[in-house]
C-alpha cells in the first residue's frame, strides 16, 4: 500500500490540505513574522526572498500542507511530511510553522495528532529533525511522546552546519499513549 504524502486531513478545528502555488500570499503575511523564526536554525525566514526558497521547496517536496482554522477558514500555518522511505518504514514531520495568534491554543497537538494517526497507517515509526536551539519546537515535540534519539549535523548554506536533535514516535508508543488518554 503506497503512502499519500498530501491526504486531506481534517478535526473538528482544523484542515490540512495540500500546499498550492496561490497559497503563498496567505502564507507569507504569517511568517513574516520574525517571533516564529527566533529560535529556528534559519532565523531571516521572515524575509520575503527567504520564505520564497523555503515555499519553492515545500511545493517541491510533494508532501506540504497548508493548515486552516476550520471556524473562520483562514490559513493559520503549514507543515509536511517528507523523507518517506519505504525500506526503513518510516517519515519526517516538520517545517511546520503557525501564526503567533495561534500559539498555546492546542492547534500544534491537533495538527500533529492528525498527521500521525495518517502516517502511522502506513509506517512504524515517524521522525522530527528540531534545532538544537528550539526550545519551543523541543518542548512541543516531547509532549506528543517524542524521544530524542541522536543529535546531527544540517548543512547550512550560508554559514557553519547546524546541529539538529532527532526526535522518534514509534506506532506503538504513539498507540500507547493514545489509549491512556
Amino acid at each position: 500500500m503506497s503512502i499519500n504524502l498530501q491526504p486531506q486531513l481534517e478535526n473538528e478545528h482544523t484542515k490540512l490540505r495540500p500546499l498550492q502555488e496561490q497559497d503563498f500570499d496567505a502564507l507569507y503575511p504569517i511568517a513574516s513574522d520574525p517571533k516564529i523564526w527566533e529560535q529556528h536554525p534559519e532565523k531571516d525566514r521572515w524575509r520575503k526572498d527567504i520564505f520564497q526558497t523555503f515555499f519553492d521547496r515545500a511545493m517541491k517536496s510533494g508532501g506540504a500542507f497548508v493548515i486552516l482554522d476550520k471556524h473562520t477558514g483562514n490559513v493559520i500555518g503549514s507543515s509536511r511530511f517528507y523523507e518517506y522511505d519505504e525500506q526503513k518504514n518510516s517519515i519526517c514531520i516538520g517545517f511546520t510553522f503557525y501564526a503567533v495568534a495561534y500559539w498555546g491554543t492546542g492547534i500544534n497537538p491537533a495538527v500533529k495528532e492528525l498527521m500521525l494517526d495518517y502516517a502511522f497507517s502506513f509506517v512504524s515509526t515517524v521522525y522530527f529533525h528540531v534545532g538544537a536551539n528550539n526550545l519551543r519546537s523541543q518542548t512541543a515535540v516531547e509532549r506528543l511522546g517524542a524521544v530524542k534519539v541522536a543529535e546531527q549535523e544540517a548543512p547550512d548554506f550560508k554559514e557553519a552546519p547546524k546541529i539538529n536533535f532527532l526526535y522518534e514516535i514509534t506506532r506503538e508508543s504513539w498507540q500507547k499513549r493514545k489509549a491512556s488518554v
